[in-house]
């Protein structure tokens, strides 16, 4: 049987993953674009490379950040009430 505690921090775990998911995958996906987009070009310019990751990555947040907030506070709420009802 899984105690509460390993419950909670399986949950913050998998948590952490999905919030962290979307800014890497796209950070991800668009330095792969770039980098095979330079290496086509020739133009190896570091200023090429990290301004449209940002972008990505801030618009990854940008769509992502509702769902992630919402998931945050459930489970800020889920791990209060279970300290709360233990508490008691």
């Amino acid at each position: 049987m899984e105690t509460a505690l390993a419950a909670v921090a399986r949950e913050a775990l998998w948590l952490a993953l999905l919030a962290s998911a979307p800014p890497l995958l796209a950070a991800l996906l668009v330095g792969l674009v770039v980098g095979v987009l330079q290496a086509a070009t020739q133009v190896q310019e570091p200023a090429v490379a990290v301004a449209p990751r940002v972008a990505a990555v801030l618009a990854a947040v940008a769509l992502s950040g509702p769902l992630v907030a919402a998931r945050i506070a459930r489970f800020a709420l889920d791990a209060f009430d279970l300290a709360l009802g233990a508490a008691r």
